[in-house]
């Protein structure tokens, strides 16, 4: 064991220690928070100046992490955000919390990974800890990330640290949160590994250590490939039973009852956020090198992609058998956010299902109680509208409304009345026997 883990870890337990997080967003930005509530100082680091502005007057821009959190914070001395990445060298561990993007060809997309591990290399000194949290392919962290901080001279395991412990955010869940989920962690060496583990140690109620950061990488993707394949079986099976007649979510909930061998899964417009929609084609990719196809994943990944365009499809059945056309028809989608309750827009499903009604000449609004303006994101760039009211005005000014989120805000009720046809993609409708009502 390297003469500097001692010294270290005795420094992490009298909280004599700097933690930097790059990326203060919605992973970085809960670190931030847990480290600093629990007696580090905290520098957080973000290309986006109006973020830190934000940030340091004690301000927050997620909708589930409250603004008094970060302004105590602020106030207490232990937390400062910056846009200098010259400042890296105070930090004594720098946490990696930056995007991970597919290209347009459904490639990993590391140049936030590359740049950030370049401005790491650039102020490197001895003793750093550096813990990659952003989802990637297996090997990135000592494919990518190992050999920049080496080129500088210093040894991993020796001079500095060097893990991977995959962030496991669930936005807006109030079950689990930061403190209570597991942290999987493994380190370059055995020293690497263990300081990690000091380190999240004192965050979390328990660090779940692997061989390598290999197997850490893998296990991220594992669990949202296990959802996303899950998910489209569902999706089909919901356009079959479509088909037959047969009330899919019925049928789920049916099985659930079963005390063993199966987990409920539902169908819904598409899949949304920034894992679950991605994370399964950074492995997709990576198996290419190793000469293999994953085909499971690739069928799940077409299917849960043509969600939105089924749920048009669906809109366009009903508007027919009013007799009319989705050309011209004025259309208004509920919930904009990819789930619910949270304010996060990120490949959700509904931007594309705007897009696709636009594009065949619908005349669309949206509504949504968590998100006030709906800005199209990389995929979508044309899309900027405002959130309409929710009233019973605007809802009978509709020909359709489109269910893609149910926010616990949306007054079902005031939309059942008032909505002259309601196309319903998560069943929040159930139970009403009404004829304007389609499961989509």
């Amino acid at each position: 064991m390297t003469s500097l883990i001692p010294h270290l870890k005795e420094r992490i337990g009298r909280r004599d220690y700097t933690v930097g997080v790059i990326g203060l967003g919605y992973v970085g930005l809960p670190a931030v928070l847990r480290f600093g509530e629990v007696g580090f100082r905290v520098l957080g680091f973000d290309v986006d100046p109006d973020k830190v502005k934000h940030i340091n007057a004690g301000e927050s821009y997620i909708q589930h992490l409250p603004a008094d959190r970060v302004a105590s914070l602020v106030r207490s001395g232990r937390f400062e955000a910056t846009t200098d990445f010259a400042r890296l060298r105070e930090a004594d561990a720098i946490l990696i919390c930056v995007p991970t993007p597919l290209t347009r060809h459904r490639n990993p997309d590391l140049q936030y990974v590359v740049q950030t591990a370049d401005a790491i290399a650039g102020t490197l000194r001895a003793g750093q800890l550096i813990c990659l949290e952003s989802t990637t392919y297996p090997g990135t962290t000592e494919e990518i990330l190992q050999p920049r901080f080496e080129a500088t001279g210093l040894q991993v395991g020796r001079d500095f640290f060097l893990v991977f412990s995959p962030e496991r955010e669930d936005p807006g869940n109030t079950h689990f949160g930061l403190a209570t989920i597991p942290k999987v962690l493994g380190g370059v060496s055995d020293a690497c590994g263990e300081l990690g583990e000091t380190l999240y140690g004192t965050i979390v109620a328990t660090v779940v250590r692997v061989t390598s950061p290999r197997e850490a990488e893998m296990t991220k993707l594992l669990e949202n490939i296990y959802r996303a394949v899950n998910i489209a079986l569902v999706n089909e099976l919901k356009i079959l039973s479509d088909r037959m007649g047969i009330n899919i979510w019925e049928v789920i909930d049916a099985a659930a009852t079963k005390p063993f061998g199966f987990q409920a899964f539902y169908p819904g417009p598409g899949l949304g956020g920034h894992c679950i929609p991605i994370d399964p084609f950074y492995l997709t990719w990576k198996a290419r090198e190793y000469g293999l196809s994953t085909h499971f994943i690739e069928v799940a990944g077409e299917i849960n992609h043509a969600m939105p365009a089924w749920v048009v499809g669906k809109v366009v059945e009903a508007l027919n058998r009013r007799g009319k056309s989705l050309h011209g028809s004025s259309l208004l989608v509920l919930g904009v956010a990819y789930k619910k309750d949270i304010d996060d827009q990120r490949e959700s499903p509904a931007l594309e299902i705007l897009t696709l009604l636009r594009q065949q000449g619908a005349r669309v609004n949206y509504s949504d109680p968590h998100v006030p303006r709906c800005h199209g994101h990389r995929h979508y760039p044309d899309l900027d509208l405002t959130a309409l009211p929710l009233t019973a005005e605007t809802l009978q000014a509709q020909d359709a409304v489109i269910l893609v989120t149910n926010h616990s805000a949306f007054d079902l009720d005031l939309i059942r009345q008032h909505a002259p046809l309601i196309v319903d993609t998560r069943n929040a409708f159930k139970g009403i026997p009404l004829d304007k009502v389609v499961k989509a």
